[in-house]
């Protein structure tokens, strides 16, 4: 049968008309004023703080739907009656911030309700949140804009709300590659019940109102206002998932501990750790009681098991100024571990009150370890939970792919794992260090998405979100937050994976609209790289940051790699150009791909059957890689007949070699080597001549490409198995690289998607599966079977040694194994391969 069920990839429509709204920005304080002839003058932000709002509503009954929508600078936590209802806003550019739509129906009840909405400011960007440029009434500290229909009648932030700047919570300064908050709570300056009927906020201050202070702003408090502009809707998912508990306990006995109290808490915990061995017993249950009191501390190791993201819920019972020091980590400490930049610096601390403590983390991180030091007050302590509530991107539907090999069943599930891992309010490169978009990144996570998820809302936002272009056209290397703020320096090919995210969107979606909008910065990337173009049609010199992958692949002087993703974009360009009725673009970036592919010759390396990676001064190099050889393929800049050969060449086990020039055998990033780098040094380790470097997981991608379209997708089954070094010791995630970096990295997911594109062999024959293209190529698999999301319904493949039988909502082009196709009509097929 035709499946009839429901993939979604647009958003719901809102309950909301119009950019206008009746809220009005509030805060705790009035505007900080200033002068509205100072035309930019520049603001100086408040430091990181949160506010407590509230408000109550006295309902003689509640209507059948209460819609809401609401939205803050920076994040908020909406509470209703003493239930979380949802936080956010989703990140984005402060010019094209997000708000969310919730129905208060179920919260709400006859008589008095009350609304709660904690908001975080955290005055110097993060890696998820980047300051706006502020007028003097807002962008400068912690506001709330909230609304809510009611029948007839209007609830909106205004001064009636009432308003506290707590100062319970603190946060610590950010540095280096640190970007994730470290949230300080102090129970003791901290309301109980704040949020929750019946509190007595007499005492609060009554909120401001907080207009649009410049010369253009007229006073206005009511959205759209500068400097955030047209609040758009969140537009994917609300995240959620399962409260988790650890699978082991473990307590230390009493350590003498003499870490200052003011030091950072992860600080404080790794050094404890450093001195003192937790015991190897695990504690079978909570509640767990642990020593404590003035001058020794206790040392309290959880392990969950496998990667967990989500906010952090701790309940205990313990004196007053019990200090709790939290360590959030990824792997096992180890006593040996030098103090690398690359091991996350995450963690929180909670000083208790004495009665009702309740840690209740604000902040998303991702764990498989905890450590706590327990130190101070002068009693026992008792842990009566620790509980992670993860916070993932749904994965929804019927989607799914089992075979008769376990192991490529598990890699399957590895990497839709992997990828919800890193997949909130958008795609990241990890939940532990990092937590940022990088706009190369994402396209991995989108074609996972695209592949196995009913959702693509979050796969359409990846290219929304990284649609925002420096002012000479390039993307920013990772968006929204610190790095997008500074302005600095660039991964330019990172750009060039993005252009492949909307050639993404093309392929499965098909939306005419959508890609029409995205071109203008598509044409833009591609001609930021025209300076660089010389007298052979090829790129070289480009400068910043073209990192390419983590394997020591060469990009200096004339690049054969920059100049094959640069003409894959182009040739991509021309496809969406025609697609969108603008052939004149089409031609012009077609005449720049065969003037390269002239040039591109010189890349050619004969005896060797590959082409190398870079030429400089003049003269070839030896070196080349799994990424050269795949790339010439996948641009269509190397000749058909040569693809057998370059194939072989790069996927011969016996000279595949693997290196890094940033990746240490220690398991971390090795600083030498950056620093070897940063002066332009590169040393090769590996027989040149001979050995082929092979690509780290995340530009497998591409190299997977190759493999597929030459005409070997079955071979990836064998290539994959790789990615089993992965899933060892718990971790059901696939890791950043090969023997370094973090456990549970999207870009690594590669494996995922192949399984259905290539494996399975379900694809998009024309834009927005107009069609399906159905191509099976097992490999060393005896039966393989899955479901596949298109806009119009999955796709059912089962095949079982030459026996097929599919269904489809769409008409099918069906490969058979001698490259003959068949079309066949929408519905249910029996076929021999």
């Amino acid at each position: 049968m035709t499946s009839s069920s429901t993939v979604v990839v647009a958003s719901p429509p809102t309950a909301f008309s119009g950019i206008g709204w009746h809220a009005h920005w509030i805060g705790s304080e009035p505007a900080s004023g200033g002068s509205p002839t100072s035309l930019g003058a520049i603001e100086t932000p408040a430091p990181f703080h949160r506010t407590m709002f509230r408000t109550t509503v006295t309902l003689e009954a509640v209507p059948a739907t209460v819609p809401a929508r609401l939205t803050a600078d920076s994040r908020y936590v909406l509470i209703v009656n003493g239930v979380e209802v949802g936080r956010g806003p989703a990140r984005s550019q402060p010019r094209k911030k997000r708000y969310d739509e919730y129905d208060l129906a179920a919260v709400l009840h006859e008589g008095t309700n009350t609304i709660a909405v904690l908001v975080t400011y955290y005055g110097h960007p993060t890696a998820f949140w980047q300051p706006a440029v502020a007028n003097g009434g807002l962008g400068l500290d912690a506001v709330l804009a909230f609304e809510a229909r009611i029948g007839d009648d209007w609830l909106v932030s205004d001064d009636s709300w009432k308003a506290h700047s707590s100062t319970a919570w603190t946060s610590p300064s950010l540095e280096g590659l640190e970007g994730v908050p470290v949230e300080l709570v102090d129970a003791r300056e901290l309301p109980v019940g704040w949020e929750s009927p019946g509190f007595d906020d007499s005492a609060w201050d009554t909120a401001h109102r907080r207009p649009a202070f410049h010369i253009g702003g007229f006073g206005r408090t009511q959205p759209p206002t500068d400097p955030y502009g047209a609040l758009l809707p969140r537009g994917t998912a609300p995240v959620g998932g399962q409260r988790v508990t650890p699978a082991e306990v473990r307590v230390s006995g009493k350590v003498t501990f003499a870490g200052a109290p003011g030091e950072h808490p992860v600080t404080r915990v790794s050094a404890a750790l450093h001195e003192h061995a937790v015991s190897s017993d695990p504690v079978a249950v909570f509640p767990v009681a642990v020593p404590s009191g003035y001058g020794e501390a206790t040392i309290v190791s959880l392990d969950f098991g496998r990667v967990v993201v989500g906010t952090v819920h701790l309940a205990l019972q313990a004196a007053e100024g019990t200090t709790v020091d939290i360590l959030y980590r990824e792997r096992p400490h180890s006593a040996d571990e030098s103090e690398s930049f690359s091991i996350p610096r995450t963690g929180a601390r909670y000083i208790a009150r004495g009665h009702d403590d309740r840690f209740d983390a604000v902040e998303v991180n991702g764990m498989r370890f905890v450590h706590l030091l327990i130190s101070g007050g002068d009693a026992a302590t008792v842990i009566d939970s620790f509980e992670v509530q993860e916070r993932l991107y749904p994965h929804t539907g019927e989607a799914f792919f089992r075979s008769d090999d376990p192991e490529i069943d598990a890699l399957y599930r590895a990497g839709i794992r992997t990828v919800q891992c890193n997949a909130q309010d958008a795609f990241t490169d990890c939940p532990t260090r990092e937590q940022r978009a990088w706009v190369g990144d994402g396209v991995v996570h989108q074609l996972v998405h695209l592949t196995t998820n009913a959702d693509w809302r979050l796969a359409r936002a990846y290219t929304a979100l990284g649609n925002s272009p420096r002012y000479d056209g390039i993307l920013p290397m990772s968006v929204v937050g610190e790095i997008e703020s500074s302005g600095g320096y660039t991964i330019p090919d990172w750009s060039l994976h993005w252009v492949h995210g909307v050639h993404n969107l093309y392929r499965y979606l098909g939306d005419l609209d959508e890609i029409r909008a995205l071109l203008p910065t598509v044409e833009g990337i591609l001609r930021w790289y025209l300076p660089y173009v010389d007298d052979r049609g090829t790129l070289a010199d480009v400068p910043e940051w073209n990192l390419v992958d983590w394997s020591s692949v060469f990009v200096t002087g004339r690049s054969s790699l920059l100049t094959a993703l640069w003409v894959r974009g182009l040739n991509e360009f021309a496809e969406l150009s025609l697609f969108a009725g603008n052939p004149g673009a089409a031609q012009w970036a077609a005449g720049l791909a065969a003037a390269a592919a002239l040039g591109y010759e010189d890349f050619w390396d004969e005896r060797r059957g590959t082409y190398i990676d870079h030429i400089a001064e003049g003269e070839t190099q030896a070196p080349a890689s799994q990424a050269a050889g795949a790339t010439a393929i996948v641009s269509g800049l190397a000749p058909r007949s040569r693809w057998d050969r370059i194939l072989d060449a790069i996927t011969d086990p016996s000279t595949l070699v693997v290196r890094s020039w940033i990746g240490g055998d220690d398991g971390a990033y090795d600083q030498q080597k950056i620093a070897d780098q940063m002066r332009g040094v590169q040393r090769i380790d590996w027989d040149a001549d001979r050995e082929v470097v092979i690509a780290e997981p995340f530009y497998s991608y591409v190299v997977h490409d190759a493999v597929a379209l030459g005409g070997r997708a079955g071979d990836l089954v064998t290539l994959m198995r790789r990615w089993s070094q992965f899933l060892v010791d718990g971790y059901d995630t696939f890791g950043e690289c090969w023997g370094w970096g973090t456990p549970v990295h999207g870009w690594s997911s590669a494996p995922t998607r192949d399984l259905v594109a290539y494996v399975l062999g379900v694809a998009p024959a024309e834009p927005g599966f107009a069609s399906v293209r159905v191509a099976p190529a097992l490999g060393t698999l005896g039966r393989a079977e899955g479901a596949v999301p298109t806009p119009h319904g999955f796709v059912h493949v089962s095949v079982d040694g030459d026996a097929v039988a599919l269904s489809s909502p769409v008409p099918v082009v069906f490969v058979h194994a001698d490259g003959t196709e068949e079309a066949l009509p929408a519905g249910s097929h029996t076929l021999t391969l």
